[in-house]
């Protein structure tokens, strides 16, 4: 069986760290910036970075509308902290107008944790990873609520920070800044 190939949405944010991580993990990888890039993808990471910069610059590039149709059809998709924004159906404190990709049944609350002097780090549980994940939240979303058929895989004071439906998987926190590999390998399994 061949290595599937993995994009990163190549737009802004942790671009660089996301495909180390995958590159270590034996997968091709592709940083994406458009929609001829996506098409070749077997499933796709949306980094952490600025949400707003990154759902602006995907509409500028033309790639909300086929983003939303890769989702839509199933593509494995990981997102990570803005990722996770992106991802949500629903957001709260976005920017006027933020849209998202849309296709996870949560709702998010961006910023959540407060502002960057607030970041931290801390040991989660994380369900079907065995031993404790060190968390870097940065700026980072919670999810306030979930649709009926979201795993939630991680928590922090009560809210959601990891959620798993189907094909699509999201963090709050950051794997890649820290060398974590675990969640990607989840990840992985689903686009194998």
């Amino acid at each position: 069986m061949t290595a599937p190939t993995i994009g990163v949405l190549a737009l802004q944010g942790d671009v660089r760290e996301h495909l180390a991580t995958l590159t270590r993990l034996g997968v091709k990888t592709l940083p994406v910036r458009r929609q001829a890039e996506l098409d070749t993808c077997d499933g796709l990471v949306l980094p952490g970075g600025e949400s707003t910069t990154m759902w602006r610059l995907a509409r500028t590039f033309e790639l909300l509308e086929p983003l939303r149709a890769r989702v839509e059809d199933k593509m494995p998709v990981f997102g990570t902290c803005a990722g996770m924004v992106l991802l949500a159906e629903r957001l709260l404190d976005g920017a006027e107008g933020q849209e998202t990709i849309g296709g996870l049944d949560i709702t998010v609350r961006r910023n959540a944790f407060g502002r960057q002097t607030e970041s931290f780090e801390t040991d989660l549980t994380v369900a079907g990873v065995k031993d404790t994940v060190r968390a870097v939240f940065i700026r980072a979303p919670w999810v306030e609520a979930t649709g009926p058929d979201v795993e939630v895989l991680a928590s922090v004071a009560g809210h959601p920070v990891a959620v798993r439906h189907g094909h699509l998987l999201a963090t709050s926190f950051h794997p890649e800044v820290n060398g974590e590999d675990r969640l990607h390998r989840l990840f992985l399994d689903t686009c194998w």
